[in-house]
């Protein structure tokens, strides 16, 4: 860093509150209270409210984007802790100043990915009834219970190396938090001693360790893409090619999230001698290194269904390709790939807020993509489900609501998180001041 930092500057967000502040918190309170109505609603009604139909000729879909929300909120998480385990792991310190958001984005999107659980089992009692009751026989045979395993040890796993890290942190500046939040930093201090740092900076790398390993075997590399791949009946959805596709989507859908994050931080709390215009070109060459390996697997999957294909793989593959919606996603990567590109050649063209667009652009292309996957793998099995002409799907407003909902509540989880911990680790500028 050019420019000296102190602590002082971290601590920023915990004792600055501006009117800004509380008009992005009564927004973000709006579209989660929209998205409650809209939530009870389907309560009283039942699933019938959606844009989600039945099995049978009646045509459309039983998953939609509740269940494409899911995927992105998932692929976020693991992509999220896999850039702070990166950072710790092979010691790049560049990215330190972003590592706690990409944590703390972790854990946020795991709870929304949890939710869309809830959301789409219709009634929240089922959590009980199908996961929770019945989980020693369902843990071998359902992709669902998978999921809710490995999102549980993702947040188990996500929690501890947090609280490790952070543990440190509110020892070192606790004379600077404030006083009314006493009982939590004790809480989250509870037995700490200084001789601990030593044995946590360990542990924290074999957690570390550990993270980078799960996430292709277990993650968005492995159990959330077999919930998909396994299923021979479904032309679109099955093959070996969906492990390292759902992994670049999540490290896409990752970094352009911190982007936005790390952009937002930095303006509100003036941060520019902390998360550097150096950390957003690295950030957008990964972007872009991720994202032309989403592109390379897409056409993968495209020639495989193209040439000389089994007629169900073949009907699947061009009902992808005549979908203008599928293209809307395409597009919108090549579009950002091509920027990044130009940067990464020369530099002259690097744009703050241009990097930041590219990441919201990979963002929301990567959800459109997801939901589309999940329902074009619907529409063309290789049996016959529906008719002869497939049914049709569009989200209705209430299941749009549970995505502008979910955004909305993630938004709240850091304008609330910001004014309790630092989310900036002490570690980031411990170099450039006194202790």
């Amino acid at each position: 860093m050019s420019t000296e930092v102190s602590r002082a500057d971290l601590l920023r967000p915990l004792h600055t509150t501006t009117k800004q502040y509380w008009l992005l918190f009564v927004a973000a309170l709006v579209v989660t209270l929209v998205f409650v109505y809209a939530y009870s609603l389907q309560l009283r009604h039942g699933l019938i409210v959606t844009g989600l139909a039945d099995w049978g000729s009646g045509g459309g879909v039983t998953w939609g984007i509740y269940v494409g929300g899911f995927v992105w909120w998932v692929g976020i998480a693991h992509g999220g802790i896999i850039l702070s385990a990166a950072v710790r792991l092979f010691k790049m310190e560049r990215y330190t100043p972003v590592a706690r958001l990409a944590e703390l984005l972790t854990i946020g999107a795991l709870s929304m990915a949890g939710l869309f659980i809830v959301i789409h089992l219709g009634r929240p009692d089922r959590v009980v009834t199908s996961i929770i009751a019945a989980y020693p026989e369902t843990v071998h045979t359902s992709p669902l219970v998978w999921d809710v395993t490995v999102i549980t040890l993702y947040f188990v796993l996500t929690g501890t190396y947090l609280l490790l890290t952070l543990r440190h942190d509110i020892h070192q500046l606790r004379g600077q938090l404030p006083d009314r939040l006493d009982p939590v930093y004790t809480l989250l201090t509870v037995g700490y001693t200084e001789s601990e740092d030593r044995v946590s900076q360990r542990l924290v790398w074999w957690l570390a360790l550990g993270i980078i390993i799960l996430a292709p075997l277990l993650l968005h590399g492995g159990v959330i893409p077999w919930l998909f791949a396994l299923l021979p009946s479904m032309p679109g959805w099955y093959g070996a090619v969906q492990g390292p596709q759902f992994l670049t989507i999540a490290l896409t859908s990752a970094i352009g999230s911190v982007l936005v994050l790390a952009l937002a931080f930095r303006k509100a709390y003036g941060w520019e001698h902390i998360i550097t215009d150096d950390v957003f070109r690295g950030l957008g060459l990964w972007l872009g290194l991720f994202a032309m390996l989403f592109l390379w697997l897409q056409l993968q999957q495209v020639i495989t269904g193209v040439f000389a294909a089994p007629i169900d793989v073949d009907q699947a593959t061009a009902a992808k390709l005549n979908d203008p919606i599928y293209w809307v996603a395409i597009f919108g990567v090549i579009l950002a790939l091509a920027y990044l590109a130009a940067q990464a050649l020369q530099p002259h063209v690097f744009s703050l807020y241009g990097t930041v667009a590219a990441g919201i652009l990979v963002v929301t292309a990567t959800l459109i993509e997801k939901t589309f996957f999940v329902v074009e793998g619907l529409m063309y099995p290789s049996f016959g489900l529906y008719a002869s002409v497939p049914g049709e799907y569009t989200p209705s407003w209430v299941e749009l609501s549970a995505v502008a909902g979910s955004l909305a509540m993630v938004v709240i989880f850091f304008l609330i998180v910001a004014k309790v911990i630092p989310v900036v680790e002490l570690h980031a500028i411990e170099g450039e001041v006194e202790s």
